[in-house]
């Protein structure tokens, strides 16, 4: 492995450096001070250099971690990255050639997506559930996951959305009370490969500086991999953008929703007197956000993602709710837009939640884009305009919506106060509002929970 100095020898110096990576002599200067190389320009390096990608300097020499269970799979000094350490059962290979190897649990097998970093510390069965990961591989910048095991109450979806997992330690045995059988049993049931011993803070910051990158997990008990076959097929996979993912999770057909929130020693609830009828278009609708419409007092109704206007208000609701979901709101909108103004145009109210928010902005003429590393955990602030509050809030999204492209008559209502990326509007004229966090995921714990009493006050107004 080169050193910062060594390569920027190789490069012609750091003025010409900075040119081939296309950065400022700052940049430079912080390659120095930190001793390594952000992921993002690990190309142009080794364009300039003709380096092999063991080479660079970085801070994770091997990308294992020790684990208290088991021994450290450090590989020998002149051992290239192509080779297997000693006891790897897993391997996470990224689409720029990175690998990390770790030892394998729940299910074996391999599979290929986008690989982003959830930093909430709890909830890990909610998050591999919640049809908005469809397509992603999780690492969790927490350490120790697994100790709340797991249930059949604390889903959000029938099957697991979430492609894999990554942990930094071996998972640990349940000690929560609720918890009826060890998360590894519970990914083996729902197919889902993880690795553990991963440098998951090197991993995180690779994420953080190039953004999610592709990658492949592969969980094979035998030790045996196919580097050169992975390394393909994490490149070759075509990324979220452009991909319409909401009609894989959605429901088939309209079903009803009365199951309300739960509550300590009780379970979870049940609406017997609803005030207010409500469509939930299920673009990978969560079951807490159907919870909580069903305990504001709603009688709801949930449709598939490709239900027309027409199919909406066949139902005859108070207003319409557009909930979550995965992939890239602008294929969603192919189908979804022309149904959303359908509703805007007959009156009814209308909430919607992330890639619902994300569709409803694309109805009243807005656009999105994919944000550069995206925002999924527990602990995000964001700032209600309107009092100034800051609410926190949980989060799961790799899309936004343009504030610059919000037309007349559309305000911007919340913002995120990690990057100031839009998180709410409301269209006044249109009775349509939404947001782009969770408010029913309760971080705050309740912080967000006036959005569903807000929609129930306007169908009350309108009714």
């Amino acid at each position: 492995m080169r050193t910062v100095e060594q390569i920027l020898t190789l490069m012609g110096g750091a003025s010409a450096a900075a040119t081939h990576c296309g950065v400022g002599t700052e940049a430079i200067r912080k390659w120095r001070q930190a001793r390594t190389i952000p992921p993002r320009h690990w190309p142009a390096v080794l364009a300039a250099t003709r380096l092999a990608l063991e080479d660079l300097p970085r801070a994770d020499t091997d990308h294992t971690i020790s684990s208290t269970q088991e021994p450290a799979m450090t590989p020998a000094p002149n051992q290239t990255a192509d080779a297997v350490p000693e006891g790897a059962t897993a391997c996470l290979v990224l689409g720029n050639g990175a690998a990390f190897w770790g030892r394998g649990f729940g299910a074996a097998g391999k599979r290929v997506g986008e690989v982003c970093f959830n930093t909430g510390m709890t909830g890990y069965q909610e998050t591999l559930t919640d049809p908005s990961y469809a397509g992603q591989i999780i690492t969790f910048t927490f350490p120790h996951i697994g100790n709340v095991g797991a249930n059949a109450e604390d889903v959000e979806a029938t099957t697991a959305a979430a492609l894999g997992l990554v942990v930094k330690a071996d998972l640990t045995e349940p000690s929560n009370y609720r918890a009826t059988r060890h998360l590894d049993d519970w990914l083996k049931s729902h197919g889902m490969p993880g690795i553990s011993g991963v440098d998951t803070r090197a991993l995180t910051v690779m994420i953080r500086d190039g953004g999610p990158p592709n990658g492949v997990i592969c969980h094979a008990p035998d030790g045996v991999f196919d580097l050169a076959a992975l390394r393909a097929e994490a490149a070759g996979w075509p990324g979220l953008e452009g991909m319409d993912l909401a009609k894989e999770v959605s429901c088939r057909q309209s079903y009803s929703w009365d199951e309300s929130l739960w509550a300590w020693g009780q379970g979870y609830g049940k609406q017997t007197a609803p005030k207010h009828k409500v469509v939930a278009v299920d673009y990978g609708a969560k079951r807490n956000i159907l919870r909580c419409l069903a305990d504001a007092g709603c009688e709801v109704t949930v449709v598939p993602a490709n239900a027309t206007a027409e199919e909406i208000l066949r139902h005859t609701p108070d207003g319409v709710f557009l909930s979550n979901g995965p992939g890239d709101p602008a294929a969603t909108a192919e189908y979804a837009v022309p149904a959303i103004q359908g509703v805007l145009d007959a009156g009814k109210p209308i909430f919607g939640i992330c890639l619902g928010h994300q569709l409803l902005a694309l109805a009243l003429g807005a656009k999105t884009y994919k944000l550069d590393r995206g925002h999924r955990g527990a602990n995000q602030p964001v700032k209600d305009l309107a009092t100034g509050r800051v609410e926190i809030t949980s989060q799961n999204h790799g899309f936004a919506v343009d504030d610059k492209s919000l037309p007349k008559g559309v305000r911007v209502t919340h913002v995120s106060l990690f990057d100031g990326s839009n998180e709410g509007i409301a269209c006044e004229a249109k009775r349509a509002f939404s947001v782009q966090y969770h408010p029913e995921a309760s971080p705050g714990p309740s912080d967000s929970h006036y959005l569903f009493h807000r929609f129930t006050g306007m169908m009350a107004k309108a009714g």
